[in-house]
């Protein structure tokens, strides 16, 4: 069956494989556009396979709210490059799965992977387009919010850096508010929404760490220990100050804390804050090796 390059253009539209594998497809399938797409398909795989041990750390944080069913997804998935981390089709992807795990709710990874997205799974999605993209892709995490209340989300600098929040018994007009509270979030990273809820167990071992400084501070070597433990108590506002959300400087205005901006309009519930690749090794190699690594590689071939 004869083909034009009308043909192999209407193929690299569908498949997004380039021009020279389109045209090979279909001499290979003697023209027939649906088993060369299987054919792309089936080389796609192939070739996202030998990506698999690569070190995909960089990426996106991205969201997804959908309002009608009370739920939030935050979801990280990365790549390779910062290249191909900020272009449009990678972030098509990011988009594409977390709509998935909202309709879905998957409880894991693993899970999501069986989900479907269109006629494959998301297994197969990220893998063939690991194969069009060229690097290696991975859901790395993601997290589900379902709520009687309102979310909000915000997305930093591209991807780098993700909030979801979730506020309950909301007033109506207080958007603007709940989203200053999400960029707040964002810039100063609490761990905590308040006081009451840092364990006992790290509440006892920050005492800890400040009574031994004070102890070893020579202006103190005279103060008797239930001295030192009463200042260690009062030092306990900055350590709060700094973790916990509604004690924070808010950061539009540090003469208030966040906690009498929000007042009345809501209440925050919960909330994730994540930072793209944090955790993640990056593959660190001299451009030199990676050269003579190339080299080396072409002369075996």
């Amino acid at each position: 069956m004869a083909f034009t390059a009308k043909d192999v253009m209407t193929l690299r539209d569908k498949s997004g494989a380039g021009m020279l594998d389109c045209k090979k497809a279909l001499i290979d399938a003697d023209g027939d556009m649906e088993k060369a797409a299987e054919l792309l398909r089936e080389r796609g795989i192939a070739k996202a396979v030998k990506k698999e041990s690569r070190i995909a750390a960089e990426g996106a944080v991205g969201a997804y709210v959908c309002p009608e069913s009370g739920t939030g997804v935050l979801l990280e998935i990365n790549c390779e490059s910062d290249f191909v981390s900020k272009g449009e089709k990678f972030h098509g992807i990011v988009d594409s799965v977390a709509k998935v795990i909202a309709e879905n709710k998957p409880a894991d990874v693993e899970a999501l992977n069986a989900c479907k997205i269109g006629n494959e799974t998301v297994k197969e999605f990220i893998t063939n387009n690991t194969a069009v993209i060229g690097e290696k892709i991975s859901i790395r995490r993601f997290e589900i919010y379902q709520t009687s209340g309102k979310i909000e989300t915000y997305i930093h600098m591209g991807g780098k850096v993700g909030v979801m929040v979730d506020a309950v018994d909301f007033t109506p007009g207080s958007e603007e508010t709940l989203h200053d509270i999400a960029l707040q979030i964002a810039a100063s990273n609490p761990g905590y929404v308040s006081e009451s809820d840092v364990p006992a167990s790290v509440l006892e071992k920050e005492k800890e760490i400040m009574l031994v400084q004070m102890q070893n501070d020579p202006k103190n070597a005279n103060k008797p220990q239930n001295i030192l433990e009463k200042i260690v108590m009062g030092k306990m506002g900055k350590f709060y100050s700094e973790n916990c959300l509604l004690e924070q400087p808010f950061v539009k205005d540090d003469s208030q804390k966040v906690s009498a901006v929000i007042g009345n309009k809501f209440k925050v519930a919960r909330f994730v804050r994540w930072e793209m690749g944090s955790g993640i090794e990056k593959k660190s190699e001299d451009l030199s090796e990676e050269v003579a690594k190339q080299v080396a590689a072409m002369k075996k071939n």
